[in-house]
């Protein structure tokens, strides 16, 4: 593995680095101003148009996909540095440069089983940043981590499917400019191969019978960046026979393949919220005294500050192998590394943040500095696209396996 980058990479992180300190990081309190005064807290404020097209003029667009008809054409290595870069703006980067999930996975999925007809009614407009999209899979009633346990009901009637089910922390569906879920659900409940019960389909959010009932906090947070995370109610909604994703019962080889670029991605701009909470606590610590000492002379801080390092160089050295592994031998090749990344990421950073936290004081769980927000998110982290526990489990069994 060659750890320099290409020069298509370098050209890109050096673009994408200016257009951060040029747009982004200014944008920042101007968003929060701008949100404050919209009539509704979902609507998008002005200053993200301003970010979008700006990105689209300097050809920082569609990063993420690494199909050349469709997106960049990086591969999961040039896209890696990228994607951290844009971390230290979680709430605004991704979204400017139409990166950010769901719409992510959402324009994956599509492009990889999308029909000719499904492209082009929802897949262009995606890439084109028209419109947002929502991924509904998560169930409250049930344990979703065990995706065979999903209990929304896909049937076949005639030329149309009927869904019927409730589904939470629905990413995205808060956002006026959502048009389409992508819904996960069972058309064969009673299958004797439970990983084959479940199929996808698409259902425009202005079907009747589908109901977005209200917005979901995290940590006390609405997500207004990823358009927030709804309970959906599909009451028989009805759609077209040609509104289903692939196959019946492709749905769970689906889910699988979405997820595992997604779980790299949250990892990617993980790493760029820890080094931007190592950036915020050095500061915080050079510019304030406490007992007769600066903080950044005390030796408990500066151990915070040298194990932060420490870790963050450890936690890219391993998504970058992650990264190289997918693109060399597959996602399925890479399995391993990508449970393993998706276990060690968010602790890890989770941590930073709390020792950045720690430094600020009461400063760090405010508003003033981006820190408490950094953390929930992160901490989301260790539940979206799998829990900790479930990954470990599967990482061990395959451990294990070689010595049963």
């Amino acid at each position: 593995m060659d750890f320099a980058f290409d020069a298509r990479t370098e050209d890109l992180r050096g673009r994408l680095l200016a257009f951060m300190d040029e747009h982004v990081h200014p944008a920042e309190e101007v968003e929060r101003e701008q949100r404050a005064a919209l009539a509704s807290p979902w609507d998008t404020p002005a200053v993200m148009a301003q970010l979008k097209a700006e990105a689209r003029r300097q050809g920082l667009w569609n990063l993420f996909l690494p199909d050349a008809e469709y997106g960049a054409g990086l591969t999961n290595l040039q896209y890696a540095p990228l994607a951290e870069i844009t971390g230290r703006s979680p709430h605004l980067a991704p979204a400017a440069l139409n990166c950010a999930a769901p719409d992510t996975g959402n324009m994956e999925l599509l492009a990889q089983f999308g029909s000719e007809e499904q492209k082009k009614r929802w897949l262009e407009p995606l890439l084109a940043g028209d419109i947002r999209s929502a991924f509904a899979m998560t169930e409250p009633e049930v344990a979703s981590s065990d995706a065979v346990n999903i209990e929304t009901r896909i049937e076949r009637d005639g030329d149309e499917y009927v869904v019927t089910g409730r589904k939470w922390y629905i990413s995205g569906a808060m956002n006026p400019d959502c048009r389409v879920f992508i819904v996960m659900g069972k058309t064969d409940p009673d299958g004797a191969d439970i990983r084959r019960q479940q199929s996808m389909v698409l259902i425009p959010r202005d079907t009747p019978g589908v109901e977005v009932r209200r917005a979901m906090q995290v940590y006390g947070y609405e997500d207004h960046s990823h358009g927030g995370h709804a309970e959906v109610v599909f009451d028989g909604a009805r759609v077209p026979a040609s509104f289903l994703v692939g196959e019946e019962g492709g749905g769970f080889a689906i889910a699988q393949a979405r997820l595992g670029p997604g779980r790299i991605h949250h990892c990617m701009r993980l790493i760029g919220m820890a080094e931007r909470a190592v950036e915020l606590m050095c500061r915080r610590a050079v510019s304030r005294t406490a007992f007769g000492k600066q903080l950044a002379r005390q030796g408990v801080v500066q151990n915070w500050i040298a194990d932060a390092r420490v870790t963050i160089e450890q936690l890219r050295l391993l998504v970058l192998k992650t990264a190289w592994l997918m693109d060399t031998v597959g996602n399925r090749g890479a399995h391993t590394e990508i449970q393993a990344i998706k276990i060690a990421t968010p602790r890890a950073v989770v941590d930073i943040l709390d020792k950045a936290v720690q430094v600020h004081g009461a400063g760090g769980v405010s508003q003033d500095f981006p820190l408490a927000e950094l953390w929930a998110a992160a901490r989301t982290l260790r539940l979206a696209d799998g829990p900790d526990e479930v990954h470990q489990r599967s990482l061990a069994r395959r451990e294990l396996k070689r010595y049963a």
